[in-house]
This record gives C-alpha cells, sequence and structure tokens, in this order.
C-alpha cells in the first residue's frame, strides 16, 4: 500500500487548537475569524488571500472545520449543530486572547450558514458579519424548519457510507481532475487557483477525510431553518458573491433581508471573488468594517 502523502500547513503564521480544533494565526490587531466551506475538499486553505491580507491589519485567525485539514477527522455524526458549536469554541478562545474584543466573521459559502447560526445565538461574541457566497438563498421556498432541522435526504447517509464502497466512492469524487472540474464550477471557468487545487488534493489523502463529506453529500450539513436564521442576525451582514459558475442564484434574498442591517456587493466573478478580484473585494470589505454601523 502506498504511503499517505504529508499534508502541509495550508497557511503560514502559528497554528493553535481550540479545545482541539486547528485555527491558523497571524497579525496583528482586532481579532478576524475566516472560515471555509464545506465540500469533499475543504479546509483553511480557501482562506489563504484573505488571510494573507487581513494579517497587515488584523489578528486573522483561519480555522479548520470538524472533519476538515488538521482539525479532527473521527467517524461521527457531522451537522449544523457541531459545525455552529465550532465556530462558538473558536470565538470564545479568539475573545480569550484578545482581551474581550468582539470578532469580524467572514464565511464562504455552506460556512455562511454556521457563522449566521453562531452569530444569532451568540451575538456578544461578534462584531460583523460576512458571507461570501451564502447558501440556501436560491429559489423562493422558504426554509423555516424545525431549530438545528436539517436538509438531509431519508437513507442517504447509510447508503453512501456502506464499508463495502464508502471508501471507493470517496477516491472516485476526489480524483484529481474530478476536484479540478468541481473548482472550475465554483470559479465559473477554467482560470482555478492551481495552489488551493494542489492543497485539495492532498487533504483528501488522508485518513478519515471521507467521514465529513459523506455528510455533506447526502444535505445532513445544510441547514432546514437557514432563513429563520439568517432574519435573526443582530449585526451588520455584508453580502458578497459572484456572477459565473455554481453559485448565482440569490432569488430568495429578499426573504431575509428585511431588517435593514443587510448590505450586498455582486463581484463579476465566480463564488470567491478574493481570488480573483483581491484589491475590488478588499476595498469593499474594508469599507464594510469600517462603515458607521459597525462602528455601532
Amino acid at each position: 500500500m502506498d504511503a499517505l502523502p504529508v499534508l502541509p500547513p495550508a497557511l503560514p503564521g502559528e497554528r493553535l487548537s481550540f479545545d482541539g480544533l486547528n485555527c491558523y494565526c497571524a497579525g496583528n490587531g482586532p481579532p478576524m475569524l475566516l472560515i471555509h466551506s464545506i465540500n469533499a475538499a475543504a479546509s483553511a486553505a480557501e482562506m489563504r488571500p484573505l488571510y494573507e491580507r487581513y494579517a497587515a491589519t488584523h489578528t486573522v485567525y483561519a480555522i479548520d472545520l470538524p472533519g476538515y485539514g488538521f482539525s479532527p477527522r473521527e467517524d461521527r455524526v457531522y451537522s449544523p449543530r457541531l459545525m455552529t458549536d465550532a465556530l462558538h469554541t473558536a470565538a470564545r478562545h479568539i475573545r480569550a486572547l484578545s482581551g474581550g474584543a468582539k470578532v469580524d466573521g467572514l464565511a464562504v459559502s455552506l460556512g455562511c450558514e454556521y457563522l449566521a447560526r453562531a452569530a444569532a445565538e451568540r451575538p456578544d461574541d461578534w462584531r460583523t458579519v460576512a458571507l461570501v457566497s451564502p447558501t440556501g438563498l436560491n429559489g423562493r421556498t422558504p426554509r423555516r424548519g424545525e431549530p438545528c432541522s436539517t436538509r438531509a435526504v431519508p437513507g442517504l447517509y447509510a447508503a453512501l457510507s456502506q464499508p463495502l464502497w464508502a471508501n471507493w466512492l470517496f477516491r472516485q469524487l476526489t480524483r484529481p481532475g474530478v476536484i479540478r472540474y468541481f473548482l472550475e464550477r465554483t470559479w465559473g471557468g477554467r482560470n482555478i487557483d492551481e495552489t488551493m487545487w494542489a492543497y485539495d488534493v492532498l487533504t483528501t489523502r488522508q485518513p478519515g477525510a471521507r467521514f465529513a463529506p459523506l455528510y455533506f453529500l447526502s444535505g445532513g450539513l445544510f441547514s432546514a431553518d437557514i432563513h429563520t436564521v439568517y432574519e435573526a442576525i443582530p449585526h451588520p451582514v455584508w453580502v458578497s458573491h459572484g456572477v459565473r459558475g455554481d453559485f448565482t442564484n440569490y432569488t430568495g434574498m429578499y426573504m431575509v433581508t428585511g431588517g435593514g442591517n443587510w448590505t450586498v456587493t455582486v463581484f463579476q466573478t465566480g463564488a470567491m471573488p478574493y481570488f480573483e478580484v483581491p484589491e475590488a473585494f478588499g476595498a469593499a470589505f474594508d469599507a464594510f468594517l469600517k462603515s458607521p454601523a459597525a462602528a455601532k
């Protein structure tokens, strides 16, 4: 059997353990937490451009959510509750390290659902909430299920996780060419970030890499009450998204923005605009962080 490739750190700086969860840290200043998306090959590597940029002005942290990167990849139930609790843990540690300062949070794609829930549940931990290409806002069907209910398809996880084929299935989904295909769908074109692709390939080859992604594929990491959660965020909220690729349908956003604390910026990019137009993204994010609403 071939030896598993060694996984290097996804980001420079210090690596901290928050009750076992891996979190990268760099810089000096107000605390900021970056939260990656959820997919078959996710990790804090997705946050590299923002992590490097904001280390110049903030103490910036980038977490590996449970099941990803250097955080535990246990064979357990992965759920929105687990991911949200991981953010509660990170916020508690970050605030302790920052003299009690509130945290500016930024998340990508499905990670946005967990940041939103964390902010709604424990608003005193957070100063602002930034959502990049958030999930749950496509279509016009309200998602107001029971608290912490999920969109898991009954029986699908059991089928995907059968020992006879679970590992084989995950290997097929994470072949280098398949990872490239899904990144191209995220970017909406072939000009993906090659460094991120290479790290995605490595991180999917680690022990336990399949456990969280199989819950993702079964729908068990999506929140069935997400519209209620988004509406409950009391902080200033900045949403940004692109116009290419798979993450361009935000027709349901009107259902959660009635409180007047949401602002939206659209970039002519794919779902990770901070990779494609880092200066324009940074300028818009900086303006949000310095806005009168954020200063309250």
